[in-house]
């Protein structure tokens, strides 16, 4: 009896032995695994690199084949995540011929999505999409990590062929992601995708918020691939706004992750071991052919030649290894030069930024200063025309006033004229009357004609509407600039300006501008350089008549804006026509109507009590008389630290508050009020460019916009708005 359980028992020990073994062999490899998740994540190509190769070893030791699958799936994803040049298919190719032989859906579905982010990357969405259902088929969605895996290479999939929507909604739905060995960064990488998603869809706020959360995450865990990207990112975002200052930090910050985790002594460290590890996996895969061929021929018994063909392929795959590293050779001296060029362009670039932001700067001093005195001239124009001045001085107020506004406008776009070169300046829609526009333009340069003994003749033809949807303001620019230049150039002479309705539709109408003058006409060789900036023809013509030369610069800049060209027919002593064609859209009645009653009364305004904050003594007085004009008592501060204090002793119905003041600044004095009153209406008064500032002033907490020097009209208006919108709210 005791014999025959000492054979029992060493009959079962070594199947015992073998399964403890196999165990010991599975737990190790569970801990490669978490290493080579570890590595990956935080930059350390080389090391998960090592730990795959151990790992690979000790599954083929044991034959387990869904974990030589999971290794060959992680190979893949290692070399698309660093963007290594060896080629990411083979460790696919070979996973497929596994799963050939053995069913594993789980490495089914894995390889099948990196296959299909594959052929996104190569443009290819139909193979893509095959391979992502083939995913999704073979998958058990009961798996959170493989299901979470899955929908990020889904959503990167769409992202890479360009279908930022079906991406987005993928990325929204898996946030917060659950994985086994890297959920922290599976959040941190979904979430940049989708922040970049909302930055090329220009929803640039809520971008911000997706990437103060991955910051946090990515900087706790030392994901140095997702700081960068959340950084460049950032730099992107602050361009875009114009930040140069944040752009500048957000750049550094890049740029040092760069040389800490990416600079090119670790890249080329980094490539090495790509091309060594896949000189060895193809000598494994080699390996293996021949031993497969070896079992067939013990299989089949077949004759000496097969062994021949066998050493011959051996022979030809190990003379393309040989081609395959002298290539590499060749890529990695060519990524030198590469990287040599990167750092002379960035230098270039570097040095670009740093004018433009000093260009920036000086145009908004510029803007600022000129616009100050401005504020004096229209408002103070606006007054006295509501003055009752003798009808002698009502014409040259009027001229006065137009003039002024018309020179704040001009102002602006001579300051933006890069914007119009790098096509930033965009043309309004408006409901405007195109009379009385031409009107104006006449009425405001009478003095002008007068000056050189001229008539200026206005010819507009009966068939064009009253009313059109268009940019007024530049129309005006166009033709004053136009007219101006007629009046110059003839003495004793007619300025005709002709408008002549081409066609019209149920929308559109194309409208013909021509400008006629008996002036002394302009050369054929002349003609060739008008358009250009500062010139005139020629130095006597600049020294006879003077100017910039930078009119009908600006005139053809404006006119390419409505996809328009100025065209010119002249002769030397017979006078000169500039003409061009331009639409505009019909508009709506009931948007004609709407825009009569908004015109603002009297009693809307009388009787109220506002705040005016501002430091300039001027502009006080000129504020404080327009309110006056219409019933309103004002208190006047003059500066943020006044303006708190007032606001929390009266009951204001409206405040005006300035932005640039000394000491605590317009947007800061707003913030601190709507800690104690969110209700009452703040409106912004500037003298900068909207576009540079506009959300700034809103998320201050400011309701409403007005740039200095304002038109009165607008000036009421908004503040109607503003008061209509608030007591709307109560």
């Amino acid at each position: 009896m005791r014999c025959v359980v000492l054979i029992i028992f060493l009959t079962l020990l070594p199947i015992s032995i073998g399964a403890q073994l196999n165990t010991a062999f599975k737990d190790s490899i569970e801990a490669i695994t978490q290493r080579v998740y570890k590595h990956k994540n935080n930059g350390n190509y080389e090391l998960a690199l090592s730990e795959i190769e151990k790992g690979l070893q000790i599954a083929n030791s044991i034959n387990a084949y869904e974990s030589i699958v999971d290794f060959y799936n992680l190979s893949a994803r290692l070399n698309l995540k660093y963007n290594k040049p060896v080629n990411p298919e083979i460790y696919l190719h070979e996973a497929r011929e596994v799963l050939s032989l053995y069913k594993y859906n789980k490495g089914k579905a894995l390889t099948a999505i990196l296959e299909g982010y594959l052929k996104a990357k190569s443009r290819q969405p139909n193979q893509a999409e095959a391979f992502v259902k083939e995913a999704f088929e073979s998958a058990d969605y009961k798996d959170k990590s493989l299901l979470n895996t899955l929908l990020y290479y889904q959503g990167l999939i769409y992202f890479e062929l360009g279908q930022n929507g079906r991406a987005k909604s993928i990325f929204q739905k898996m946030i917060p992601p659950d994985h086994d060995y890297e959920q922290e960064y599976l959040s941190a990488a979904t979430q940049l995708t989708l922040a970049k998603i909302y930055v090329n869809g220009n929803n640039l706020e809520s971008a911000q918020i997706l990437l103060d959360n991955i910051i946090r995450i990515a900087a706790r865990h030392k994901f140095p691939e997702i700081l960068l990207g959340t950084n460049l990112l950032r730099y992107e975002i602050a361009n875009r706004s114009k930040d140069y200052h944040a752009a500048l930090l957000y750049y550094r910050k890049a740029d040092s992750i760069k040389q800490k985790y990416f600079n090119p002594d670790i890249l080329r460290s980094q490539n090495e071991a790509a091309y060594t590890n896949e000189a060895k996996f193809l000598n494994n895969v080699i390996a293996r052919m021949s031993q497969d061929e070896i079992e067939q021929q013990q299989k089949v018994n077949v004759s000496k030649l097969t062994s021949v063909l066998s050493s011959a392929l051996l022979i030809i795959i190990s003379l393309l290894t040989i081609s395959l590293y002298r290539n590499n050779q060749i890529k990695f001296k060519t990524n030198d030069l590469l990287l040599k060029k990167n750092s002379e362009l960035q230098l270039a670039k570097d040095k670009a930024e740093k004018a433009m932001r000093a260009k920036g700067q000086f145009l908004s001093t510029v803007s600022h200063e000129l616009r100050t005195p401005l504020y004096a001239v229209t408002g103070l124009t606006h007054l006295l025309l509501e003055e009752d001045p003798k009808e002698s001085q009502k014409e040259h107020l009027k001229s006065l006033k137009f003039s002024g506004e018309y020179l704040l406008d001009f102002i602006n776009d001579i300051l933006q004229i890069n914007k119009i070169d790098a096509n930033k300046l965009i043309a309004e829609n408006i409901i405007f009357d195109l009379q009385k526009t031409l009107e104006d333009v006449v009425y405001s340069l009478k003095q002008t004609a007068k000056e050189n003994r001229n008539t200026i003749i206005l010819d507009i033809d009966k068939n064009t509407p009253k009313k059109l949807v268009g940019d007024p303001l530049k129309l005006s620019q166009i033709l004053i600039n136009l007219v101006g230049n007629a009046l110059k150039f003839t003495e004793n002479g007619k300025v005709i300006v002709h408008t002549k309705l081409l066609s019209a539709t149920e929308d559109t109408y194309k409208i013909h501008f021509e400008v006629n003058d008996e002036g002394i006409g302009i050369s054929e060789e002349m003609q060739k350089n008008i358009f250009e900036s500062f010139s005139q023809g020629s130095i006597q013509i600049n020294r006879k008549y003077g100017g910039t030369g930078l009119g009908l610069t600006i005139v053809k800049s404006l006119l390419s804006l409505f996809n328009s060209d100025i065209q010119v027919k002249s002769e030397i002593g017979m006078g000169s026509s500039f003409f061009f064609d331009l639409e505009f859209k019909a508009p709506d009645p009931a948007e004609i109507e709407l825009e009569e009653a908004e015109e603002i009364e009297e009693a809307v305004l009388k009787d109220l009590y506002f705040l005016v904050v501002e430091d300039n003594k001027i502009n006080q007085v000129i504020t404080k008389k327009m309110l006056a004009k219409k019933g309103v008592n004002a208190d006047v501060a003059d500066n943020g630290y006044e303006a708190i204090e007032l606001a929390k002793k009266n009951n204001y119905d409206l405040i005006l508050m300035d932005i640039h003041m000394p000491g605590i600044s317009g947007l800061k004095a707003t913030e601190e009020i709507r800690t104690f009153n969110a209700t009452i209406p703040i409106i912004a008064l500037t003298a900068l460019t909207l576009d540079e500032s506009t959300d700034d002033f809103f998320s201050s907490g400011c309701n409403d916009i007005i740039t200095k020097p304002f038109k009165p009209d607008l000036f009421y208006k908004i503040i109607g708005n503003a008061l209509a919108k608030a007591s709307s709210r109560v």
